[in-house]
């Protein structure tokens, strides 16, 4: 067992720049009113609709932002917006297969929210942004999906703006123009009564937003709210409170099959994504105690393998105890304390850490996540951090949008200035697709190749 002391070097990490904020509820526009009617009464899609088939528009799944809408395939994604633009959901590369799933109504799309998002959304507005290009006679596509709180401590006229800023945001990367809201909140009064708190200033709100976003020739498209996702909620149209209906069982939704199908875990709430980081202090402390002596063996072998003209071979043998516990943990095994603390020891250096961004796109990449998940409950400060940004980076690349957000505001918690959280934290809430972010996966294989280590193929 082999690890690595080397000084991190922060200038060759990529920075970026701070982040957005953002906040949400209905509304009420004539012209969005006429076109939403025409969407769900289906005039857009009935010259492809079968007889047998229900008409629907077309959401895309596999990413992670949160959507709303009608046909479902991989490349969409869930972006998860509080104070901050809201975390993205990459989309899945351009040449994987096709895997459209289809809902008929707005109550359906409501119903398929919780799979998308990868938990049930509160409080939250969903904004569906729709794929550019669809010509008449077309069902629209959403390509990407943006939640954000409902519940921000800024004024409206802030909320607004920072929704506005995100929502244009992602319209620019996706070159759209037309966007549907949803509208998740327990203190709406429903279809029927409008209560002149909750429901007046969420009319204010979307309508604020619809404006804005006019200006900037993004139109609102189509709009509904419910209270909670459950089977028999009563949805509404935005626009118009006539129009209403149910949210059927969303644990029967084929958006909520296929992705159960594909092991991916839909949580009852965000809080249940959030406490997959939290720190366990008990652990923290048992490694804090071992950590100094495992990082001074660190120091005497890097000083060694200097010293002996062996410094690849020092950094080989530290990559390979990595990769050995990342197998350890694949075959059922959790890390010992003495293995944590070496573990960090090992990451420390520079070149064995960026060499795990290689295995985000590798056969290993469910192994190493969990791996990042014990680490990054036991460790505290940059080490936590430097994990933390391992562990959204995985996220980010396999299509969780949501958790990606939330293990890069672990990240950015324990070290504000982390250079590679903030990059990969930028990206996310600027809706930008994952492949663009494969080069670091690229780089972390060439790193192992000139280690003489082998990582095997990418899959994703």
């Amino acid at each position: 067992m082999t690890t690595s002391t080397e000084p991190h070097d922060s200038a060759a990490d990529h920075a970026a720049g701070p982040l957005a904020s953002p906040g949400l509820a209905p509304m009420t526009s004539p012209r969005a009113c006429r076109h939403v009617a025409r969407r769900v009464a289906g005039q857009r899609g009935a010259a492809h609709a079968a007889a047998s088939e229900p008409r629907t528009a077309e959401v895309p799944e596999g990413r992670a932002l949160d959507t709303g809408a009608f046909d479902i395939e991989p490349r969409a994604g869930a972006l998860d917006a509080r104070a901050i633009c809201g975390e993205n959901g990459p989309r899945y590369r351009r040449n994987d297969p096709p895997r459209s799933a289809h809902v008929c109504d707005p109550g359906e799309l409501i119903a398929a929210l919780p799979a998308l998002v990868g938990f049930a959304p509160q409080r939250s507005l969903v904004v569906a942004v729709l794929r550019a290009g669809v010509t008449h006679g077309e069902r629209p596509v959403i390509e990407a999906l943006a939640r954000f709180d409902l519940t921000p401590e800024t004024r409206r006229r802030a909320r607004v703006s920072m929704f506005t800023a995100c929502i244009a945001q992602i319209c620019a990367v996706e070159q759209a123009a037309e966007v549907l809201v949803i509208v998740v909140d327990d203190r709406l009064s429903g279809p029927s009564v409008v209560d002149a708190d909750a429901d007046a200033d969420a009319d204010a709100l979307v309508a604020s937003l619809d404006k804005r976003l006019g200006r900037r020739g993004i139109e609102v498209g189509g709009g509904w709210a419910v209270r909670g996702i459950e089977a028999g909620a009563r949805w509404w149209s935005l626009f118009d409170r006539e129009q209403r209906g149910e949210v059927p069982d969303p644990t029967a939704s084929p958006v909520t099959l296929a992705h159960v199908l594909e092991g991916r875990p839909i949580r009852r709430s965000r809080a249940e994504l959030t406490a997959l980081v939290e720190a366990d202090t008990v652990r923290q402390g048992e490694v804090a105690v071992l950590l100094p002596a495992a990082l001074a063996m660190a120091r005497d072998r890097f000083t060694r393998a200097v010293t002996h003209g062996d410094l690849d071979g020092y950094r080989r043998n530290a990559l390979e105890f990595v990769l050995w516990q990342i197998a350890h943990v694949e075959s059922g095994a959790v890390p010992t304390v003495p293995e944590i603390a070496e573990l960090v020891a090992a990451l420390r250096d520079r070149a064995v850490r960026d060499t795990m961004f290689a295995l985000a796109v590798g056969d290993h990449a469910a192994a190493a996540e969990s791996l990042w998940l014990t680490l990054v409950r036991a460790l505290s400060g940059p080490d936590r951090a430097e994990v933390a940004a391992l562990l959204g980076y995985s996220a980010y690349i396999r299509g969780d949008g949501p958790f990606a957000g939330i293990a890069l505001d672990a990240a950015l918690l324990a070290d504000p200035f982390h250079p590679m959280a903030i990059l990969l934290e930028t990206s996310l809430r600027a809706g930008m697709r994952p492949e663009a972010l494969r080069r670091l996966a690229r780089s972390g294989y060439d790193t192992a190749a000139c280690l003489g280590i082998e990582l095997g193929p990418a899959v994703r």
